[in-house]
């Protein structure tokens, strides 16, 4: 029998199904993803390092296809474009996040972000022993919006009279447009407390 053209495995097509299996809501590991791809889990670990190289591996192709670059400009606007994109990865992947906030960052495109990201921000001002806490609080954020952005259409469904929410409620967006309303109002108040706390910081 002839061999096979294309390689029956390759990191892409292991990113590609580990993705689609985590997406899927069914438990995930080294035998799951072999199973899925339909080979043993031996083979698995020709092309990876394991569980955890697979994580890394679904990191940075959701950070990929996310669009997050490594653009120049003024600090501020780097974190708003960082926040927008992590966002858009977070909510397309939802499942993903327990497994990544579990997992130390290596891959070299996130890593490679996260760097950019701290030298912005050490050359904007911002004191050394503060950028790492700046960059966490930005991760929190992201990740919080990023699920808000997969959640239900309706937030919050009273079943009796309130003395306030209800009204909010129906005056309010919902679905997406609740959720892009909200988090572009959390992204300038936070924007505004960093510039005022390196304001400070300067002064």
């Amino acid at each position: 029998m002839a061999r096979p053209k294309v390689p029956l495995l390759s990191v892409d097509r292991i990113a590609d199904a580990a993705l689609e299996l985590v997406d899927s809501g069914a438990p995930f590991g080294v035998n799951a993803l072999a199973r899925k791809l339909g080979v043993t889990p031996s083979s698995l670990y020709n092309h990876v390092d394991g569980r955890d190289g697979i994580i890394e591996l679904m990191r940075g192709r959701f950070a990929a296809e996310a669009g997050a670059q490594l653009h120049d400009g003024p600090w501020d606007e780097i974190v708003a474009e960082t926040l927008r994109a992590q966002r858009r990865m977070y909510a397309r992947h939802p499942n993903l996040v327990p497994l990544i906030v579990g997992k130390t960052i290596t891959d070299p495109f996130v890593i490679a972000s996260y760097d950019h990201l701290a030298s912005t921000l050490v050359a904007a001002g911002f004191p050394d022993d503060e950028v790492l806490g700046v960059i966490a609080l930005l991760d929190a954020f992201a990740i919080g919006f990023g699920l808000d952005l997969a959640s239900p259409h309706d937030i919050w469904q009273p079943d009796g009279e309130t003395q306030t929410l209800g009204r909010l409620i129906a005056d309010a967006p919902h679905g997406d447009e609740r959720s892009d309303r909200a988090f572009e109002l959390g992204l300038d108040l936070l924007v505004e407390s960093l510039r005022g706390r390196l304001a400070r910081t300067r002064g």
